[in-house]
């Protein structure tokens, strides 16, 4: 039996979409720049800065990234969820968790960053 997903989780990211963002979260922080942590996220995403916003499927209280997916949607910003938040900050280069990630500057990561953006736009149109 799968967990029951939290309210603000709109779609389904698919297993493998989920580790290769991980992957493009790893790689934009070691040749690009990211934003780990609400706070910063939510700056980057109202500077229009975010290229790519990651947000983790298990945060409590939900209500902590609840409203990122429509500010996204609000500012034309891509999102895309992970399982666990333990995972996003590792990727993220942390020793804790991360609720959310942004992507400022995909560094090396350009073609999965471009490949993530088409299966993403498939997901969300049939979803």
């Amino acid at each position: 039996m799968t967990p029951e997903l939290s309210f603000y989780v709109k779609f389904k990211t698919p297993p493998e979409l989920a580790n290769a963002t991980l992957e493009i979260v790893k790689m934009a922080r070691e040749t690009g720049k990211i934003r780990k942590g609400v706070n910063e996220v939510i700056k980057s995403i109202e500077r229009g800065q975010a290229k790519l916003v990651v947000i983790a499927e298990n945060v409590d209280p939900p209500e902590i990234v609840a409203f990122l997916p429509s500010l996204c949607d609000e500012k034309k910003i891509p999102y895309i969820y992970v399982p666990r938040k333990e995972d996003l900050g590792r990727a993220a280069g942390l020793e804790v968790s991360s609720s959310s990630v942004s992507v400022i500057d995909v560094g090396e990561a350009k073609t999965y960053f471009e490949e993530i953006l088409k299966q993403l736009e498939r997901i969300r149109r049939s979803g």
